[in-house]
């Protein structure tokens, strides 16, 4: 859940305890009056109060403080589900870089998705064969961005990026031995390593993407044999092949 969609909800909550407190607190509404002669309606509004305080903390807590739960990556279909599992990593320091670099790569690819998809409305008609030859390369590799940040987030759903933040504090406190330290360490080291391939990855994608629009801009013919000779659209072949390989 983004901070925005947070702090809307929050005010809504504190309007809806606000509103109720005035209509049933109003003098001619109810008839609920702390202070009043009945006891009853004292009684009431003080504890309509007091709830009202409970929801507000509570609300509060749960909107802006309580964490968010783990992602369930096998539920994860759209870019918002994506951009919101990745959101969970964001303030983990070790990891803040990388995590605003895959979010940058999911904004990316989403316009260069849009711009391809323009390009090709320009340059032939849906019906072509060169026009389904580009838009289903392209879905490909979309797959396969989605792909690798999926790979991202099941590696990170296994990285305890607390302990890696204490290893400092450990090797300061000489509390295990030097090469037990150095294994921690390495392993961690590999997790984040992990992380940093699948966004060079995506970032190559994202490269091959600009260089297919100017290729489709400058292309000259309808063609679809000039479509499979088009340089990035053979790299982009072998990129799909190869991860299609790796995958078996």
């Amino acid at each position: 859940m983004g901070n925005n969609s947070k702090f809307f909800k929050l005010l809504g909550l504190i309007g809806g305890v606000v509103a109720l407190n005035i209509v049933i607190l109003s003098p001619g509404l109810v008839g609920v009056v702390i202070g009043g002669e009945s006891v009853l309606a004292t009684a009431s509004g003080v504890t309509l109060l007091f709830s009202s305080f409970l929801v507000l903390t509570y609300g509060s807590y749960t909107l802006l403080l309580k964490p968010a739960a783990v992602p369930q990556i096998r539920s994860i279909a759209t870019r918002e589900d994506f951009m919101a599992a990745l959101s969970y990593y964001k303030n983990v320091k070790v990891l803040h870089k990388d995590i605003a670099l895959a979010l940058d790569q999911l904004e990316r690819i989403a316009k260069k998705r849009a711009i391809l998809s323009d390009i090709l409305g320009q340059r032939f008609e849906q019906t072509e064969i060169s026009y389904k030859k580009f838009d289903s390369v392209i879905v490909e590799v979309e797959k396969l961005f989605y792909l690798n940040i999926k790979g991202m987030l099941n590696k990170l759903g296994v990285f305890d990026a607390s302990e890696f933040a204490s290893l400092e504090r450990q090797r300061s406190a000489k509390k295990f031995s030097n090469k037990l330290m150095q294994e921690k360490i390495e392993l961690y080291q590999q997790y984040l390593d992990y992380v940093s391939g699948y966004l060079g990855a995506n970032e190559e994608i994202l490269l091959k993407l600009d260089r297919l629009a100017l290729e489709i801009s400058l292309l000259g013919s309808t063609d679809y044999r000039t479509v499979e000779e088009m340089p990035c659209m053979k790299e982009i072949d072998v990129l799909i092949k190869q991860t299609k390989f790796y995958q078996q």
